[in-house]
């Protein structure tokens, strides 16, 4: 493969998309000290340090499940208020507690090292398909044809709902991914009824209005590779997600950032938890009560990061809009759209674009 320089000099131009097509790849083939300059997204190394405020860290929610579903109105009622404070303030909590076992996912992510360990020839033919909605792809960056900056990321994209596909290597990593998919479906679907309360609503609402329970699943997991210059490349720029909600756990590597008052704070795991973000459509039907966070992804030069991601949306086919009964005393902040006309809005776009402010009135 081509050195770092040589791949620098005749780098593609704005807009065409990168020649490198797995980072993990061109890293381990290069050994070179420097990264090509279409991945550089600061111009200056301090800009990665300088909003960073880590004295918020201690202070991102803590939601505890098993107390906002127990079966006493009073304990229930009371952290349904601080689920809904979480995603006001933050837009982002970690979840304990969440019933998952803990063997589960550590199993999980030690299929996804083997799997990321697989020669490329082995995993070509995920590689091969570059339409959003493929039920299995596999690639690098975000979109590489839309942006002007790559970024240092390799990934495995799966549809697991409302039909469940996977990779069918290494083997058991297809088992243990739909055990770990139908038990995250439980927790989503348990948060969206917590969601609907806080809002006024029916428990069942949001769930019964925008068919949850044959939406869309899309499972996401990340490989960041050590990266020579980790303060001048991202491994994901600032971006929303789409969907509700958004599940994340990692191999023990930080990396992620989320925006708070205007600041980047460091996200520190609590032991066993899942890291849950608001995504757009749940910023919708709340009528922007509770915001989908910006999050990004830093590197480091040192160990490979790796983090299982879990998006719980709407049915592809159905309407999104600010819930109807939110209409009665407030104007709507965002136009209806179907959701599969939103995925591929955002699937288009550059990621560091916020899709939502293109079916947001004017004014709001």
């Amino acid at each position: 493969m081509a050195s770092a320089s040589t791949i620098s000099s005749s780098e593609p131009t704005k807009g065409e998309a990168s020649n490198i097509s797995s980072i993990k790849a061109f890293a381990e083939s290069n050994g070179a000290s420097l990264i090509p300059s279409n991945y550089h997204s600061f111009t200056e190394p301090h800009h990665i340090i300088d909003d960073v405020a880590d004295e918020f860290a201690a202070s991102i929610p803590v939601i505890d499940f098993s107390l906002l579903t127990s079966d006493d109105p009073q304990i229930h009622d009371n952290h349904v208020h601080q689920l809904a404070k979480a995603c006001a303030q933050w837009g982002f909590f970690m979840l304990i507690n969440h019933g998952i076992p803990e063997s589960l996912m550590e199993e999980l992510m030690k299929k996804s090292q083997e799997f990321n360990d697989l020669p490329m020839e082995e995993k070509k033919e995920f590689s091969e398909k570059d339409e959003a909605l493929s039920p299995i792809r596999l690639g690098t960056s975000f979109h590489p044809p839309k942006e002007n900056v790559h970024y240092w990321r390799d990934f495995l994209k799966v549809i697991t709902s409302p039909h469940f596909n996977f990779p069918h290597k290494p083997p058991g990593y297809r088992e243990v991914a739909f055990q770990y998919s139908r038990k995250i479906n439980v927790v989503a679907r348990k948060l969206i009824e917590g969601i609907s309360e806080s809002l006024g609503l029916e428990s069942n609402s949001i769930i019964e209005s925008t068919g949850f329970d044959s939406g869309l699943q899309i499972m996401a997991v990340n490989f960041y590779p050590p990266c020579p210059q980790p303060h001048l490349a991202l491994g994901l720029p600032p971006h929303s997600d789409l969907g509700f909600f958004t599940f994340l756990f990692q191999n023990g590597i930080g990396g992620l950032q989320i925006k708070h008052e205007g600041k980047w704070v460091n996200v520190d795991p609590l032991p066993n938890s899942l890291l849950v973000n608001i995504g757009d459509q749940l910023e919708v039907v709340s009528n922007g009560r509770y915001a989908s966070v910006l999050h990004r992804a830093i590197l480091n030069n040192k160990d490979t990061r790796i983090s299982f991601v879990v998006v719980n949306g709407p049915a592809k086919d159905k309407e999104i809009g600010p819930a109807p009964q939110l209409l009665d005393k407030e104007k709507p902040v965002f136009k209806s759209i179907k959701y599969q006309d939103y995925f591929m809005l955002q699937q288009n776009s550059r990621l560091s674009e916020r899709s939502l402010d293109q079916i947001r009135f004017s004014g709001q």
